[in-house]
């Protein structure tokens, strides 16, 4: 049987957990040898309340219940020490620690069955990551391609950022992007993109594929409007649902070109490493983010940059330049990637995610998403 169904919660499990218990157990004992040494004026059995409330903060409802027990245990043991379990100052402080102990458990019990929901939640949240954020192959023709994914809160594996890959006829397509907001709307958005690139990017050109893309957000936004505004009076809330955007690049790479060729669609540029030098590819004239182009109209334009054997290209969310240290400055990414003396993507985002974090203090405002590529000889 579990711990879980044993009553007692998993911290127990993490290292240094087990040892909390003995605080509980010696502070009963330490009590109650001084309290039957002292003089008979003085009366230490109230500290003996601090024993299952104590508990109840890291352990389960059974542990606590059972350190409960033994403090009553202990306190009729002083009370039959000093005069009588009848006399009435030990009756009321057994009555009070009896009452103590059995709200200490019910507390315990709450907040277990929390954790438990939260667990449960992360599961989920876990294998919907799995099933929507696929992983990437690390080999796409001449690319060899590196991933990660850093949750802001531990809770949430996975947010609105999000990053596919798909082989085409002559090369291969990457895509990244950032959905705006948080929850379930983002990750609606994300899927949503996500599902539309996996079926088209094989088949269409790059402006084509933009279009498409736009018109799978722009009829998603426009049926959460419809269905919001029908739920509320609030004219406000309603005209705010139709803000949803998706911001996005697009990269086709060819495998025998020593190209790429880019749509930037309102997204962080991505950067080029090349021989020690970093290089942002910024674009002429960008695309508005995925769910906006209905308002602007823009045309699609397709940019070329040159990406040659030994380049390595770090696709990144704005969550990686958004990350602060305790003196609220971004994280200076550009900076960061001069000073790595690393020669693959595996180690690249290794290096960035344990910079990034020991950066922002173990803690990201955001969600991130990070692909690096390199094209082999």
């Amino acid at each position: 049987m579990d711990d879980h169904r044993r009553g007692f919660v998993p911290r127990l499990h993490r290292r240094g957990g087990r040892l909390l218990l003995v605080v509980p157990f010696a502070l009963i004992a330490a009590v109650t040898v001084v309290d039957v040494l002292v003089p008979p004026d003085v009366h230490l059995g109230p500290f003996l309340i601090a024993a299952p409330a104590m508990t109840a903060s890291f352990a389960g409802p059974r542990m606590t219940a059972l350190v409960g027990a033994v403090a009553v245990v202990a306190q009729s043991v002083v009370a039959l020490a000093r005069t009588s379990i009848t006399d009435l100052n030990h009756t009321y402080q057994i009555i009070a620690l009896v009452l103590i102990s059995i709200i200490a458990t019910f507390f315990a019990h709450l907040r277990e069955r929390d954790e438990n929901r939260v667990r449960r939640l992360r599961s989920i949240a876990h294998a919907a990551q799995k099933v929507v954020l696929r992983p990437i192959p690390d080999r796409a023709g001449p690319l060899r391609i590196a991933s990660v994914y850093l949750a802001a809160e531990e809770e949430a594996q996975m947010g609105g950022d999000l990053y596919a890959m798909a082989r085409t006829a002559d090369g291969t397509r990457l895509l990244i992007g950032d959905a705006r907001g948080k929850g379930l709307d983002a990750i609606s958005e994300a899927s949503l993109v996500l599902g539309a690139f996996r079926v088209t990017a094989r088949e269409r050109e790059l402006p084509e594929l933009i279009r498409h893309l736009e018109a799978g957000v722009g009829s998603s936004t426009e049926e959460t409007e419809g269905a919001r505004a029908a739920a509320t009076d609030d004219a406000e809330e309603a005209d705010d649902s139709g803000e949803a955007f998706v911001t996005a690049l697009v990269l086709d790479i060819p495998d025998d070109e020593p190209v790429l060729r880019l749509v930037n669609c309102g997204h962080p540029p991505p950067l080029l490493l090349r021989a020690g030098s970093v290089i942002p590819l910024e674009t002429a004239d960008p695309s508005p983010p995925l769910g906006l182009a209905g308002v602007l109209a823009p045309d699609v334009t397709v940019e070329t940059f040159p990406f040659d054997v030994g380049d390595v290209l770090l696709l990144y969310t704005d969550g990686v330049i958004e990350a602060r240290d305790p003196t609220r400055a971004f994280y200076p990414l550009t900076d960061r990637l001069t000073a790595w003396a690393g020669d693959d993507p595996p180690s690249l985002l290794g290096h960035l995610r344990a910079d990034l974090h020991a950066y922002a203090g173990g803690h990201l405002g955001d969600d991130a998403a990070l692909l690096a590529v390199e094209r082999l000889g």
